[in-house]
């Protein structure tokens, strides 16, 4: 069975607690504190597993949790550290707080490993609180607590061409023939159930990664079927295959194929709908009519659009280089970089620290508003605010805590500056 969804809970470790006792040794009556610190808590951490290609794993165990710290003890001895629990994922998972549906982290590109959430600290012994007026303090600090997130995986498939079309029209037949990749081939009706990767290698060039995306059918954007399922793993390509029965062995009209993939598309993402495109008119040994001219018909429909036709046999494979050479040529023109989620949602800043303190105030001096406080610092050191998504949810961040209804309190207008930590910024509304 292919997984390419599962909805988990995961939980740091707890940190250990700092222990207190006192030295009792012959010949020293009032010894000092000696009690330890408690262990640091367990980390949860993601990784990325070659190996791996599917979710399945966590379909069956829903529940993870990292090993808590243990307590300190007497004769200054530190807590031992609670055990991290690593979760090994498929490369292209993208990592989601499951009920905003914001993006965590993307187990793609240079993300090869994340620590999603940090174990609790553990707490310091009573030895750390012997001052000269409290020589033997009978208190010692509480280990952090266990932090818990409930998770969306979803394995979106990286791979740089798309094949996409309805179902039995010859994706998984032309996967076959050009790749490494070795699909179930059979005269379905139905859909596959899983994307299948090959490698394409070309003579003379790097080759590139395809896919053979699930047969689409009417209705996928608004989840008909598997729709959903299918959906989500060509949004990481640069180029998309469309490949059409051009034939009609079915009895199907290939141009309105196109049409209602297309459609299909553009109501689950406008971005997607845009890529680059080329059609497969596929399946031209079958087209036995003379008087039926079925791919000149899809040229003239799609070409003045900008869209190049190829007439292709996957069985036999007729035209098929020259399709390769052509998709190749389009990649060249497409940035290298992968598409990599931006994280959206950050568990460092979700565990009641909007209590931490901060300030906001004006400095005369410099002219300037002064914001600043731990929480602030956390969040610019988690936030790229040079994508335009991340200085977005900085900004609502300051909506949202209150930093921008106390700095017009003080009087701020349209223009001035704000400095947060050695950054400066133009406040306007």
């Amino acid at each position: 069975m292919f997984a390419d969804r599962a909805r988990i809970y995961v939980r740091s470790g707890k940190g250990g607690d700092g222990h207190v006792s006192f030295r009792r040794e012959k010949y020293v009556p009032n010894g000092g504190p000696d009690g330890g610190d408690g262990g640091r808590g367990g980390d949860v951490i993601f990784k990325v597993d070659e190996g791996l290609n599917t979710l399945i794993d966590f379909r069956n165990t829903r529940k993870y949790k990292a090993g808590d710290g243990e307590p300190g003890d007497k004769k200054n001895c530190r807590g031992k550290d609670g055990q991290d629990i690593i979760l090994k994922v498929p490369q292209g998972t993208v990592i989601k707080e499951a009920e905003s549906g914001k993006v965590i982290a993307d187990m793609s590109g240079d993300n090869r490993e994340v620590i999603l959430l940090k174990g609790g600290r553990g707490g310091c012994g009573n030895q750390h609180y012997a001052t000269s007026t409290m020589q033997a303090p009978k208190y010692a600090q509480p280990g952090q607590p266990a932090r818990e997130l409930e998770l969306m995986l979803e394995l979106k498939v990286i791979a740089d061409v798309g094949l996409v079309g309805f179902p039995n029209v010859g994706k998984s037949t032309l996967l076959s023939r050009v790749s490494n990749a070795r699909p179930k081939i059979a005269n379905y009706h139905f859909t596959t159930l899983n994307p299948n990767l090959g490698v394409v290698d070309l003579e003379g060039t790097g080759g590139f990664v395809i896919a053979d995306i699930p047969g689409l059918i009417e209705g996928a954007s608004e989840g008909v079927g598997l729709g959903h399922e299918f959906l989500r793993h060509i949004e990481r390509t640069k180029v998309i295959i469309h490949i059409v029965d051009a034939a009609g062995t079915e009895g199907r009209d290939p141009i309105e194929d196109i049409y209602a993939i297309n459609k299909e598309l553009d109501a689950y993402n406008p971005d997607i709908a845009k890529r680059p495109q080329v059609i497969a008119a596929n399946k031209i040994d079958a087209i036995y009519d003379p008087e039926s001219d079925a791919v000149e018909a899809i040229r003239a429909e799609f070409e003045p659009k900008g869209i190049q036709v190829y007439p292709i046999s996957a069985v036999s494979g007729k035209g098929v280089k020259e399709l390769l050479y052509h998709v190749y040529e389009m990649l060249q023109g497409i940035g290298e970089e992968p598409t990599v989620f931006e994280q959206e949602y950050f568990p460092e800043l979700q565990r009641g620290d909007s209590n931490e303190p901060f300030i906001v105030e004006y400095d005369g001096e410099k002219n300037e508003y002064v914001v600043e406080g731990p929480r602030i610092e956390k969040m610019l050191g988690y936030t790229n605010l040079d994508s335009e998504k991340g200085f977005l949810f900085f900004q609502n961040f300051l909506k949202d805590n209150g930093i921008l209804g106390q700095l017009e309190k003080l009087g701020i207008q349209e223009g001035d500056t704000v400095r947060m930590y050695g950054l400066s910024f133009d406040y306007y509304k």
